[in-house]
């Protein structure tokens, strides 16, 4: 199939967030599957900082709503799939991806480069059987292939270009959606206000996709099912109701040539599942590091996210007190909002042998945790997918998660046959204890079964391949 790709950032180009990875190794699986993909994504200005790329076609101009937008077409190669990159001021001005505004607003940018991204197929000649789009960045382009905007502002010279293309949206994060007034889209226009997802004059990008996409992807399987629901749905159930077929959970795949314990650089002694004594290394590194006492008969716990609600410090912080109160050390590296890093750095000063607080993001320290820990913390509000909980697995480090999303068609508790970690329902600071507690009693009472566990857990991997597989047979259908 020839598959047009279009997403926000991609790892190694530029990278903000999780998106990236997806941004890379999806396109990079499905060509290993033999299919032809090609990547769209904006030329941000520090992507032109950093790659002096050459124009694929000649200056491109839209005439949309009484305003011309000229753009240019960059490209680069990305493990031999090409990767084309949309020009435009709003992009090439901006001091950074989606915070800065100056230039215009993130509904106004990213329609923009939505529209560009497709007319940019048509100009290089690539007719694509699925247009795979993500997140609300790039939902305008459903809209785009599916209404009649194409017909109405004349924009390509052959109207049928896109015809028999299949248009996909996978949802990685549905809490944000790309809401502006409809005034201030001006690639819109009063036309559009009954065709688009309007609320009191209010344009919603993510809606707007949903209802116009032939499928939409959530990024787990149980994620798909909680947005059907009021509650995990961040308010769009009642699009999502409407679709209701069309929903397909996809679960991400997991890097593991950037995660592997056996090779990872990063680390100051590789293991495996057949030789786990560089593990213990890592341990009493990490210990080190973090000014804890070293100790291998101390359970180590480690948590590395943004400090944010959702990733589950509402429940955390209410019983961290108690919870050092138990034989254990914690190691926690995030940054985000200041209520939380400043308890955060609080109760670190007031228990400076049994945790450390790095208000920070440093990759060495992040594989150093997943490797030096025994347990991982992710009692997240919600989580679409989650990756961490995936790097754990393969580090022998066993999880513990709130049964949510990603996380629970990944981490199975060992209470439960092939049980890999620790999970709760509730969304408590009491039963993020007890689960926590039900750890700590592993670790002291039962090596044998904690040792056991560990290196099944090392086993267990979510290839990109995968991924790529279950989406081709959403293509296909």
């Amino acid at each position: 199939m020839q598959i047009l790709f279009i997403i926000s950032e991609v790892e190694d180009i530029i990278k903000t967030g999780g998106l990236a990875d997806v941004g890379k190794s999806l396109p990079l699986a499905l060509a290993e599957l033999g299919h032809d993909v090609r990547i769209v994504m904006p030329y941000y200005r520090q992507v032109a900082d950093t790659f002096a790329l050459s124009d694929a076609i000649s200056q491109q101009v839209l005439h949309v709503n009484h305003h011309s937008y000229h753009y240019q077409v960059k490209q680069l190669s990305l493990d031999n799939v090409p990767v084309y990159l949309i020009d435009h001021e709003y992009f090439s001005q901006a001091l950074t991806p989606y915070t800065d505004t100056s230039v215009a607003n993130n509904a106004q940018k990213f329609s923009l480069f939505s529209l560009c991204a497709v007319c940019a197929s048509h100009e290089l000649g690539f007719k694509p059987d699925i247009v795979h789009v993500n997140d609300w960045h790039t939902a305008m382009v459903p809209y785009f292939l599916k209404s009649d905007y194409f017909q109405r502002n004349d924009l390509l010279s052959d109207p049928h270009w896109f015809a028999h293309s299949r248009v996909i949206i996978s949802l990685h994060n549905a809490a944000f959606q790309g809401i502006e007034g409809l005034d201030q889209v001006g690639i819109l226009d009063h036309i559009d206000a009954s065709k688009v997802y309007n609320h009191n004059g209010f344009l919603n990008m993510l809606k707007t996709g949903i209802l116009y996409a032939d499928k939409t992807c959530p990024v787990s399987p149980t994620y798909a099912r909680e947005l059907f629901t009021e509650l995990g749905s961040h308010g769009i159930n009642d699009v999502i109701g409407k679709v209701g077929d069309k929903v397909v959970g996809v679960l991400n795949g997991c890097d593991y040539s950037q995660w592997d314990p056996s090779s990872d650089p990063l680390i100051p002694a590789n293991f495996s599942v057949d030789d786990m004594k560089g593990k213990a290394r890592c341990k009493t590194a990490l210990q080190r590091k973090n000014k804890l006492p070293r100790s291998s008969k101390t359970p180590v716990f480690g948590m590395v996210c943004r400090a944010t609600r959702q990733k589950g410090f509402d429940y955390l912080l209410p019983i961290l007190e108690e919870m050092l109160s138990h034989n254990v050390q914690l190691v926690i590296m995030g940054t985000g909002e200041s209520r939380i890093t400043n308890e955060l750095a609080r109760i670190a000063t007031a228990y400076p042998e049994k945790m450390s607080f790095v208000e920070d993001f440093l990759p060495e320290m992040a594989h150093l945790i997943e490797a030096g820990s025994d347990f991982f913390l992710m009692p997240s509000e919600f989580e679409p997918c989650g990756l961490n909980q995936m790097y754990s697995l393969a580090y022998g480090t066993l999880p513990i998660v709130r049964k949510v999303g990603g996380l629970a068609d990944t981490v199975v508790d060992i209470s439960e046959e092939n049980g890999n970690g620790f999970a709760f329902d509730e969304p408590t600071p009491t039963a993020l204890i007890s689960c926590i507690r039900r750890a700590i009693i592993l670790f002291l009472e039962d090596k044998v079964a904690f040792n056991n566990i560990k290196q099944e857990a090392m086993k267990i991997r979510f290839t990109w391949l995968k991924a790529a597989e279950e989406y081709v047979k959403v293509y296909t259908r």
